[in-house]
């Protein structure tokens, strides 16, 4: 409990006995937590705090949850949770192109969001001001970027980029195997850790966007992701 003592979750559903459960839950792991009811709620009060997670229903009124998701990914990489009805599918697939890092689907036994809440906690970034110590023992270092998987930072030509857990793991995913091709299933499978029967192009927007990210402070580094057309993506080395 004390490792998340004064931790902020953002709790978002327009569903008050919703609210109230995983508060409840959370709360006895130490979390520190806020609620919004709707999604204009939810996005204002997301981009003015800094959360370590937010718990997010997808159908509310208002802006939706994909849109809260959307409209924040522009400005913060707060790890976000989807909350999603069964037979919402197409619309998980949606959450994830906006930068959703995972989903639950309701109805959810509250200890699994606890878990689910800790694992992608425990793979963040945002992870790294939450430990007392940061050490820098395993660390990958190209021409224009480093990766310091410990501390979960990612630095190109000595400037440090903001990425979202699951863009972090796609980067790192590819970077620990130079010159490997992927194809998109396995990418789905390895990075989003469970199989995941949807659109394929959640992991090209995942590209595009790390892409974007890398440019705008390294376009040396934004190279080093390739796209290998017609089978997947490969990390190249020295790409100039």
């Amino acid at each position: 409990m004390e490792e998340y003592q004064n931790t902020k979750v953002l709790v978002v559903d327009d569903e008050a006995r919703i609210r109230r459960l995983l508060k409840m839950y959370l709360e006895r792991e130490g979390f520190l937590i806020e609620e919004a009811e709707d999604g204009n709620q939810a996005l204002e009060k997301a981009l003015e705090n800094d959360y370590a997670v937010i718990l997010l229903d997808l159908m509310m009124p208002g802006i939706d949850g994909v849109e809260v998701c959307r409209q924040l990914r522009e400005k913060k990489a707060t790890p976000v949770i989807m909350l999603t009805a069964k037979g919402e599918e197409t619309n998980r697939v949606h959450g994830f192109e906006a930068g959703t890092d995972d989903y639950i689907v309701k109805p959810f036994s509250p200890r699994e969001v606890i878990l689910r809440v800790k694992a992608l906690l425990r793979r963040s970034s945002q992870t790294s001001f939450l430990k007392t110590e940061t050490t820098a023992k395993n660390v990958i270092v190209f021409p224009h970027l480093s990766i310091d998987h410990d501390a979960h930072r990612v630095t190109a030509d000595q400037k440090e980029v903001s990425l979202t857990p699951k863009e972090y793991e796609l980067l790192y995913f590819l970077a620990r195997t130079p010159d490997k091709v992927y194809d998109r299933e396995k990418l789905l499978k390895e990075v989003w850790q469970y199989e995941f029967f949807g659109d394929l192009r959640t992991v090209d927007t995942h590209v595009k966007r790390l892409r974007e990210k890398l440019n705008k402070v390294s376009p040396d580094a934004a190279k080093m992701i390739v796209t290998v057309w017609g089978v997947g993506y490969k990390f190249e080395v020295g790409n100039e």
